[in-house]
């Protein structure tokens, strides 16, 4: 009689658990996607102008006519962070993308064909870990000038080496199967076998990887532009928002939380999709 009542427990419990990948997925992609809708159609759903100054509306309390208040220029902050958060989304998922399509190929040949091949590319990979992403960026930026897109490209190096790296692990594990051998023995090129066989097996860890990474960038581009060195003024950004408001925090806090708040939902949004990735991709499932 016991192990019948603890046999649905136990079952119910494995059942939740194998649900709770997509669940997680579920949540990150529907918050991204949310997200990505507002920040799309900023121009249409903006109540008002971001860049309209109204000097009667000088930090002025949330209203139903500004629910997010106004700013120490009288600029609405509902505006502002719809339109704050199309540019930070595209700046970091445009540098993991761009970090994305060069360390796939750099991780494939690494692990692939390894010696010389993978010293190589390891340890001028290597080189770029040496600093820490905040000094490397400021760094880089210091050299190029800052703007958007250049600290889309600092994110994009920064990253570079982490998900080539995950990259060739994946690779080096899969190469190990007897279907890659038996591929090579039937007299298939190594182009082939890399395009049929070991990059769609290696793939799976890197996009988990690639998730995660986006909620970095999100939080490294707002620093950056926090700095002055991410996206310059008129254009609103996340971080620059924060620095704005930094002084009236006492004075008008939602002029800082309402930022923030954007901030940490975007990072949620892709903390979830990512875990839910993980998840679903760990072969041994999910254990507690």
């Amino acid at each position: 009689m016991t192990e019948t009542a603890s046999t649905p427990i136990a079952g119910g419990k494995i059942e939740s658990h194998r649900h709770s990948p997509k669940r997680l997925m579920l949540v990150g992609g529907g918050i991204l996607v949310l997200l990505a809708l507002i920040a799309i159609a900023a121009p249409l759903i903006a109540p008002h102008d971001p860049e309209a100054v109204e000097v009667h509306r000088v930090l002025g309390a949330p209203s139903l006519q500004h629910p997010f208040g106004s700013d120490v220029l009288g600029r609405d902050v509902l505006s502002r962070v719809i339109y704050a958060l199309r540019a930070s989304l595209m700046v970091s998922v445009s540098a993991v993308l761009a970090s994305l399509i060069l360390a796939v190929p750099l991780g494939l040949a690494a692990g692939y064909f390894g010696r010389w091949v993978d010293s190589t590319i390891s340890r001028t990979l290597d080189l770029i870990l040496v600093f820490p992403a905040m000094l490397l960026a400021v760094t880089f930026i210091a050299i190029l000038g800052p703007g958007s897109v250049i600290a889309a490209i600092a994110i994009a190096v920064i990253y570079l080496p982490i998900l080539a790296r995950v990259m060739r692990t994946s690779t080096l594990i899969v190469s190990r199967n007897d279907y890659i051998a038996g591929s090579r023995a039937r007299g298939a090129s190594h182009l082939r076998v890399l395009a049929t066989h070991v990059a769609p097996n290696a793939f799976g860890p890197v996009i988990v990887q690639a998730s995660v990474l986006s909620a970095f960038a999100l939080q490294l581009e707002a620093g950056l532009s926090f700095l002055g060195l991410g996206t310059q003024p008129p254009t609103p950004s996340l971080g620059g928002m924060l620095a704005d408001g930094r002084e009236v925090l006492i004075q008008a806090p939602w002029v800082e939380i309402f930022p923030g708040l954007a901030i940490v939902v975007a990072v949620l949004g892709f903390t979830f999709l990512g875990e839910g990735l993980r998840r679903a991709f760990d072969p041994r499932g999910v254990a507690e």
